[in-house]
């Protein structure tokens, strides 16, 4: 798409039709900018990097060459499923690099958000870096930037690991085909490129991942806690049929702690904070209201069954004006 177009009075993407027009000048595009050299794609597998993925493979096939990096922040089984979809799945030319203990240590003692984003996205970067060096003929970095991404980071309102968080010593030129895209459509073009529903529809997951969702400075056993009370909330949404219903579902834990009680003493431990929101473009945002029955029992097993918490809060703020994360 042309650089001069703008987002804001294009037709937007609804149907397949028009999916498949977009899928086939973007393949023109994309092997017009790349020719015969390789593209190095980071793979969180949330939707935008998945719809990039299957794109890119689409338009220069094995040339694509996808990494997928655990930085240690990653939803509960979220790597083992990145694996068993794209490369056991798709057929997909996968690396995966564990790099759990490199980011977390320098993360430590980091409280400010905007340098937990910085840190993270600028990591991200070197790390695919390091794998370029080993590969031949490395010259591209394919990225799932959005346009809401491009738009916040312009109004100051959040940076993003994949705008305007690129270290200045990066030598891989950027291809971002869905750039100018919202959420709903690159939805769209992901069904008609042929992914996986449960894949296309998975809700939203930021670039730094849990590390923006474990409040202030990041500790491994806060983390932790986070990490298994999040797998509950993902869990019973399956369950109560609300997984499809709300476009984003997860846990922040702050880092505050209050008292409590366990097995009849007392016990002080940190609040986990439910966020569930509906949307259609990120850039507004409405609460979903979940049952009272299925908050009490969420609050339950969290409580009952994740070491370290001992209170279940539901976030009832919109966007605006509250963000859709906390940090």
């Amino acid at each position: 798409m042309d650089s001069n177009v703008r987002p804001d009075s294009m037709a937007r993407i609804t149907t397949k039709e028009l999916a498949d027009a977009f899928i086939a000048e973007q393949v023109e595009a994309v092997r017009a900018q790349v020719g015969d050299k390789k593209v190095l794609l980071a793979l969180s597998g949330g939707v935008d990097s998945s719809v990039v993925a299957a794109l890119l493979i689409k338009a220069i096939g094995k040339q694509l060459v996808c990494v997928h990096v655990n930085h240690g922040l990653m939803r509960k089984n979220e790597s083992e499923n990145v694996i068993e979809v794209f490369k056991d799945g798709l057929d997909a030319n996968l690396i995966y690099v564990d790099a759990t203990d490199r980011f977390l240590d320098k993360l430590v003692d980091v409280s400010d958000p905007e340098k937990k984003r910085k840190i993270i996205g600028a990591e991200f970067i070197r790390v695919f870096e390091e794998e370029a060096r080993k590969l031949d003929g490395i010259d591209y970095l394919a990225q799932g930037t959005i346009y809401p991404d491009i738009i916040e980071s312009k109004k100051g309102i959040k940076a993003h690991h994949n705008d305007g968080g690129l270290p200045d010593d990066m030598k891989m030129e950027l291809v971002e085909p869905v750039k100018f895209l919202y959420k709903d459509e690159v939805r769209v073009v992901g069904e008609a490129l042929g992914l996986p529903h449960n894949m296309v529809y998975r809700q939203p997951f930021p670039g730094p991942g849990l590390g923006v969702r474990c409040l202030g400075a990041i500790t491994r056993d806060r983390l932790h806690a986070l990490r298994e009370a999040d797998a509950i909330l993902r869990e019973e949404f399956d369950k109560n049929g609300l997984a499809e219903k709300v476009w984003q579902y997860f846990i922040a834990i702050p880092d505050m702690k209050s008292v409590g009680q366990r097995n009849e003493k007392r016990y002080e431990g940190w609040p986990a904070i439910i966020r569930a929101v509906n949307t259609k473009d990120a850039m507004t945002a409405t609460i979903e209201e979940i049952p009272y029955a299925v908050l009490h029992h969420i609050t339950n097993r969290i409580t009952r069954e994740v070491e370290g918490i001992n209170r279940v809060l539901y976030d009832i703020t919109p966007k605006p004006t509250g963000t859709i994360e906390w940090e």
